[in-house]
Formats: C-alpha cells, sequence, structure tokens
C-alpha cells in the first residue's frame, strides 16, 4: 500500500505539472434556461423568489422524510414486540431484509429515473411510505388479545425500508441538486443535511412523548399526515420544481 502511495505521488508530481483549470466558454443561453432563470427570479407572495422558496420547500422535504423514518426507527422493534409477538433479532433481521431489497432499489434509480420524473418518484415513493406507517395504526397489542399475522410486518416494513423511503428520499436529494444547478452547492447541501440530522433527533423525540403520553398508533397517524402534507405541497408545487430542475 504505501509503494503505490509512492508511486501516486511520483506520477502527480511528474504528469501533472504546469496544468491549470481551462475556463468554460461563454455560450449564449438557451431559451429553456432562459426561461428556467425567469421562473427561478419570480418574487413569491411571501417576498422569496421561486429559486430560494424551491430550495426551503426541498429542505422540508428532506426534514419531513428523514424525521419520519427516524421516529419510526425508534419505535419499530419495540412495536415489532409488542404487537407482533417478535424477538428483537428476528424484528432486526426482517428489517435488514427489507434494507436490502431498499439496497436495489437505490441501484435501479437510473432505470426508474427514465420512466419517472423526480417529482413523479417523490410523491411515489412518500405515498409507499406513508401507506406503510399507517398500515399499523390500527392493529392492538398482544396485551388487548389482537393477534397480529406477521406478514402484516413484513409487508409494512418492506413498504417503507424496501420501496418508499429509498426511492422518494433519493429522489428528493436529487431534485435539490438539480434545482440549485451549477451554483455552489457546498454551503447549500451543508444545510440541506443539517435540516435532515436535526429532523433525525427531533422527531424521535417527538415521537416518544406522544407515545408516552397517548398510544403509539397516534404516533404511526402523525407521521401519516406529516408525509400526506408533504405530498400536496410536491403536487401542489409539481410545475415549478419541474421546470427549475431543468
Amino acid at each position: 500500500m504505501s509503494l503505490l502511495c509512492i508511486i501516486t505521488f511520483v506520477f502527480l508530481f511528474t504528469g501533472f505539472r504546469e496544468r491549470c483549470r481551462s475556463k468554460p466558454e461563454q455560450k449564449k443561453k438557451s431559451k429553456t434556461i432562459m426561461e428556467r432563470d425567469d421562473v427561478a427570479n419570480t418574487i413569491t407572495w411571501f417576498g422569496l423568489t421561486t429559486y430560494n422558496a424551491a430550495l426551503i420547500g426541498c429542505m422540508l422535504l428532506n426534514v419531513s422524510t428523514k424525521g419520519s423514518i427516524g421516529a419510526f426507527e425508534t419505535m419499530g422493534i419495540s412495536y415489532a414486540q409488542s404487537h407482533f409477538g417478535l424477538s428483537a433479532a428476528t424484528a432486526g433481521t426482517i428489517v435488514s431484509l427489507n434494507g436490502v431489497v431498499g439496497v436495489f432499489s437505490l441501484l435501479s434509480m437510473g432505470h426508474i429515473g427514465r420512466v419517472l420524473t423526480d417529482v413523479q418518484m417523490i410523491i411515489g415513493g412518500i405515498t409507499v411510505c406513508a401507506l406503510g406507517i399507517i398500515g399499523f395504526s390500527p392493529l392492538d397489542s398482544l396485551e388487548d388479545g389482537a393477534e397480529n399475522a406477521v406478514w402484516k410486518y413484513f409487508v409494512g416494513i418492506l413498504m417503507i425500508y424496501g420501496i418508499g423511503y429509498p426511492i422518494g428520499h433519493t429522489a428528493v436529494i436529487g431534485l435539490f441538486s438539480k434545482v440549485v444547478g451549477r451554483r455552489p452547492q457546498g454551503t447549500l447541501q451543508g444545510w440541506f443535511a443539517s435540516a435532515g440530522s436535526l429532523a433525525r433527533i427531533l422527531f424521535p423525540i417527538m415521537s416518544g412523548y406522544i407515545a408516552y403520553y397517548d398510544d403509539i398508533s397516534t404516533v404511526f397517524v402523525v407521521l401519516f399526515v406529516n408525509l400526506v402534507i408533504s405530498n400536496c405541497f410536491v403536487a401542489m408545487s409539481a410545475r415549478t420544481l419541474e421546470a427549475l430542475s431543468i
């Protein structure tokens, strides 16, 4: 390994001297780009440009999706034990298997992107995730005498971890990057990631309080409503988001 590093340094110092970054030629903006810039610079009714409003909207989508999955991760194993009688090891195995399905969903994003737009993938992914979450809400616990089939837990986890979240959240990341475009992305990507990390802290805390003072089924209802509102925002802003992500 050390020899490989030395060879790499020698190659860099001998083969890449006196090289400078070439400046791209200034090309005339196409009609499509000019239309996108016109949309981006339009002032919204609350005083922000459409571009800034879209960035904030994408960050809120990141908060919504990451927060929801973070809250569900906090409750998922204990819910499997109390409502399905599964051991922590069995529940973890089911989650892991569906996580593998999620990996294949991520690897298929290129193929899915040829058929669906980012906005359509977001709406579809969030919808599947929301349905997977709300599907757990009507189920009673074993203490109340309920006998819940294990396949219901497996299907719900598949919808959340295997299909909904991987596709929906990945599309959110892609849409945000496209909206930013060729502008400097470092700071904005940092804010985007920080918003998601903050959501993974606050949502589980909120869910814990709701489960403590009410019931875990209420947590699922709250997460479902949160995702539905997010989907409504995306659907209402679909044309604008697609115009800015060209």
